[in-house]
């Protein structure tokens, strides 16, 4: 109970002097100024953010996106924090601070002090949201290359200046305003940011592996790659991962460093599909359907226009081996354009005809089978 009794007791005294101490000297009506002035900067600053949405808007309708345009539209936010961190300091002005008291001074200096980290936040969050007015221009630098892996350099580029933005402006506000000693806590952070290093070591090879995959361009957005045992189009390239569209419909991620040290490959940027097939047809053909076989295939494959003519990958076919149920003929062929499937649309068609002549000539296909002779004495 007597101890119930000391904290209420102390809880008295500390508010009857903060209200003695910040009250002094100051009317009521000093107070309802000083809110009044907040109000009045917050409706300012709303004012100014709705009329330079307004008018960016208006001026996007008529003329389009220009420099200016983009200016205003960033700073639309970061105007009203401006404003406000200006109402704040303003509302410091009709109160009444004299040098009797020490809490006195530190209040008035602590109301100026946040004022001072508002506005520097103010002018760190346009910064911030400048980087929209370099990515816009980003965007249309590297919409004139003809690689699509640049278009993915553009978020990274735009995440990375922001993050460095906030970092700097978290150490000026805590070095230059609340006078915190950045440069010891740096140096102190640096022993355990070996520690650190070591842990994030992944994450590091990660990075390294991205520029790696920039610099190389072992591959374009959406190209077909095969990395590993994953097969599909490129979805997304970041400072991580990349991400990989299986032909089954799921999405792999894997770490760019593995990419960096394995064999990647690019299937999308092959310039034709190659086909290798064995057609096999019976021993009882003979020697003259065996000819007659190969020629119909040649004749099937000469009027499928999809195929490669170049002299280097002409249709092949050969009357190649002698298997132990039937003979081989040996087919390969190169389609062009390397679509996958304009691929099997084309082996389709062939198939068919080869069917189609095979019949109508009465050559008939082979199948495994084995003989049995039984010998009698």
């Amino acid at each position: 109970m007597t101890e119930s009794a000391a904290i209420m007791g102390f809880a008295d005294w500390l508010l009857k002097t903060v209200n003695y101490e910040i009250i002094k000297g100051n009317a009521i009506w000093r107070f309802g100024l000083v809110l009044l002035v907040v109000l009045l900067a917050m409706a300012a600053g709303r004012i100014a953010q709705f009329t330079m949405h307004l008018y960016t808007g208006r001026r996007v309708q008529k003329r389009g996106e220009g420099p200016l345009i983009l200016i205003l539209k960033a700073l639309a936010n970061p105007i009203y924090v401006a404003i406000f961190a200006g109402g704040i300091l303003s509302a410091k002005l009709p109160l009444f601070f004299d040098d009797e008291k020490g809490i006195r001074i530190a209040i008035s200096d602590g109301w100026t002090t946040l004022a001072r980290v508002i506005l520097a936040i103010a002018a760190a969050y346009a910064l911030y949201r400048l980087v929209d007015v370099i990515e816009y221009y980003l965007n249309r630098l590297v919409g004139k290359s003809e690689t699509t892996l640049d278009d993915m350099l553009v978020p990274i580029v735009r995440k990375s200046l922001r993050l460095t933005i906030a970092i700097i402006a978290v150490l000026l506000i805590s070095e230059n305003i609340l006078g915190a000693n950045v440069k010891s806590l740096l140096l102190s952070a640096g022993v355990g940011g070996i520690a650190v290093a070591l842990a994030a070591r992944e994450t590091i090879a990660n990075f390294f592996g991205s520029i790696t995959i920039f610099m190389d361009r072992p591959f374009q957005m959406g190209e077909l790659v095969k990395i590993g045992e994953h097969l599909g189009p490129v979805e997304e390239v970041g400072f991580r991962s990349t991400r990989i569209r299986t032909l089954e419909g799921h999405l792999v991620t894997i770490p760019n460093n593995v990419i960096a040290s394995s064999s990647v490959e690019n299937i999308g940027r092959r310039p034709y599909i190659r086909r290798i097939s064995n057609i096999t047809i019976t021993y009882d053909c003979g020697y003259t359907k065996a000819k007659r076989a190969v020629e119909i295939i040649k004749d099937v494959l000469a009027g499928v226009p999809q195929l490669n003519t170049d002299p280097g990958k002409p249709p092949r076919v050969y009357f190649s081996d002698f298997n132990d149920w039937s003979l081989n003929i040996y087919m390969s062929y190169w389609v062009r354009p390397p679509d996958y499937w304009l691929y099997h649309q084309v082996n389709e068609q062939v198939n068919l005809d080869i069917m189609r002549r095979f019949e109508a000539e009465q050559i008939e296909f082979a199948f495994p089978t084995q003989t049995l002779y039984v010998k009698k004495d």
